[in-house]
């Protein structure tokens, strides 16, 4: 490594000179007082909502495969089933972010369009949750709290309000760091609170597991849940390392055999597979 790798980055004093970033430390310096205790994610929001203006924030605790836990959110009651319920209780896993999560992403500032397949949009995922509450954007702030735990606070834009623009993804990714710091430190003081629900086992994981389990093969199903998720064939092929052939003849037998002719079809009968089991485990 040379020695201008080893030199430490010089900050400007006309940088730290100016009004606004007086306010910005101030702000800073309230979030760092709050980081530990209940308030904090309410002053993140306000604090975040200055340098984004999004529309909706939810933040979420991961787990391995266990359903996501909530932390934090600014829906209202009238928009909380789609937007929070029916995301939580039926496809989560389904979820780019998720999937990120569960691939090891576990700090920074990344788009959903970065980190979604392919055929994300037009998947019936897609258009169920995310059209359904008129988002066309969103963002997520990755940090990791734990050993095993990744926090995400999502950043969702509607499409009748100004949309993020290049500055203000800039701007997050540059105060993420700190922010992730401070969101570890607050699960240090409270995480507590959560634990024993986020270890739970949800409807939508066990769902998974045995959907298509007495029809399909193992490597059938893993390409059911690509698919769901909005993959087209060429890229579930590579995730799964095989031949573009080899999916397009087990999609064919998965139609067959699930009596489906449409990944539409596919994806209800896989939502009435989740409120079926849902109904298991609570005795119904």
């Amino acid at each position: 490594m040379s020695r201008l790798q080893d030199r430490p980055t010089v900050i400007s004093a006309d940088t730290l000179a100016t009004a606004d970033s007086q306010a910005w430390h101030q702000r800073l310096a309230q979030l760092i007082l709050a980081a530990g205790g209940v308030g904090f994610p309410t002053l993140l929001e306000r604090t975040l909502h200055e340098l984004a203006g999004f529309d909706t924030i939810l933040i979420n605790t991961y787990q391995g495969q266990h359903r996501p836990l909530l932390i934090h959110d600014n829906y209202p009651p009238v928009r909380r089933e789609q937007g929070i319920e029916r995301y939580l209780s039926q496809a989560y896993l389904l979820d780019p972010f998720f999937k990120a999560v569960h691939d090891g992403l576990a700090s920074g500032v990344h788009r959903l369009r970065e980190l979604a397949p392919d055929r994300f949009e037009s998947s019936d995922y897609y258009h169920h949750y995310y059209r359904a509450l008129g988002l066309t954007d969103e963002v997520g702030l990755f940090a990791r709290v734990d050993a095993d735990v990744v926090m995400v606070v999502s950043l969702g834009f509607r499409e009748d309000t100004p949309r993020l623009t290049r500055r203000s993804l800039q701007a997050l990714r540059h105060v993420s760091p700190v922010l992730e710091v401070l969101l570890g430190e607050y699960w240090k003081w409270q995480g507590h609170c959560f634990q024993e629900r986020l270890a739970e086992r949800e409807p939508v994981e066990a769902a998974f597991d045995s959907f298509g389990q007495e029809a399909l093969t193992a490597r059938e199903r893993e390409i059911v849940r690509l698919l769901l998720a909005g993959h087209s064939t060429k890229s579930a092929a590579r995730e799964l390392d095989i031949s573009d052939g080899t999916v397009k003849v087990h999609r064919k037998h998965i139609y067959h055999r699930l009596e489906v002719s449409s990944q539409s079809q596919l994806f209800r009968l896989f939502l009435d597979h989740v409120a079926l089991v849902s109904r298991r485990q609570a005795g119904q």
